[in-house]
């Protein structure tokens, strides 16, 4: 079954600084703030939602299509999507910019101090979805424009799909949230960005449950809740070895529910896929990392959940 994923891809530059900020950041500058990190550790990373839950959706057996708008700089990662088989048919380069940049600085807290550079994803809206072929889809963090955009075309073409604002809830006011939610067949938000979505929609959550067939609240270590046919299923977190890199978590989270959609199967099950893709996902640095055979993610699952996985998947 082929999936769409409508949104970002990115080049996430990581620098590691050894010490901790607030010892090179006076406390009240009185002529404007001038500092400088040594930075000795770095590496880039292919990211950006569409790119990871396409990635982590490949991982699984899954036929991921992902949308995206780029900058002229998008040859490596081009080339690393042909190398991995996924479609890149529907990304759309646009001449004289760069695909979206962050450059994130982690000190030895773990305090972040990240810079981010959209780019071409500012230009994602010129992406038309046709029903072309597809079966399944999901509105990742993107350009605004081509978010609500993208929630309407796909309801349009009656291609079931994901809402999945993230980071990017801050552009929608309460009628374009309550507009693509209405479009929309489920919803994924995490602890922090359900709590801004029922604020700004000015809605609780069994309304917004109602509004769709499922609306997922990921908890971090804590797991998740899905909230369908009125009533709440929790889905525990998958364990791990270690947590090395919690970014992305979120998206290898959603390529699980996509998978276990596009399979047919009942909510618990794609709810603990996508546990258990997010534990394998923090377990090593930088987005696009984690790799399995079907062999260890099905020891895993049966590992954590006690059962073994539903025939087909």
């Amino acid at each position: 079954m082929r999936t769409l994923i409508s949104g970002s891809f990115a080049y996430d530059t990581i620098m590691v600084f050894p010490d901790q900020f607030k010892n090179h950041l006076p406390p009240r500058p009185k002529h404007g703030l001038n500092v400088c990190f040594n930075v000795p550790q770095l590496r880039r990373e292919f990211g950006g939602c569409a790119g990871n839950i396409a990635y982590n959706l490949k991982l699984l057996g899954g036929a991921p299509v992902p949308m995206g708008a780029v900058g002229e700089d998008f040859t490596p990662y081009r080339a690393r999507l042909a190398e991995l088989g996924i479609d890149h048919t529907h990304i759309h380069i646009i001449p004289a910019t760069y695909t979206a940049q962050a450059f994130i600085t982690t000190d030895a807290d773990n305090n972040q101090i990240i810079a981010f550079h959209p780019g071409a994803m500012q230009f994602a809206h010129q992406n038309k979805i046709t029903a072309a072929n597809l079966a399944l889809g999901i509105v990742a963090p993107n350009g605004k424009q081509a978010m609500l955009q993208h929630s309407a075309q796909l309801r349009q073409a009656g291609i079931p799909f994901i809402f999945d604002p993230g980071q990017a809830l801050p552009l929608f006011d309460g009628a374009e949230l309550r507009a693509c939610l209405a479009s929309a067949n489920y919803a994924v938000v995490n602890e922090y960005e359900a709590e801004v979505l029922l604020r700004v929609c000015a809605m609780t959550c069994a309304q917004i449950a109602a509004e769709v067939d499922a609306f997922i609240v990921t908890r971090g270590g804590r797991g998740a809740d899905i909230y369908h046919n009125g009533e709440c299923l929790h889905i525990p977190a998958a364990k791990i070895s270690a947590a090395r890199d919690p970014t992305g978590c979120g998206d290898a989270f959603r390529a699980g529910l996509l998978y276990g959609l596009a399979k047919k199967m009942d909510w618990q099950t794609c709810g603990r896929i996508a546990a258990l893709l997010g534990a394998i996902k923090i377990e090593q640095h930088g987005t696009q990392n984690h790799i399995f055979t079907r062999e260890e993610f099905a020891a895993r699952y049966r590992d954590n959940f006690g059962e073994d996985l539903p025939h087909g998947v």
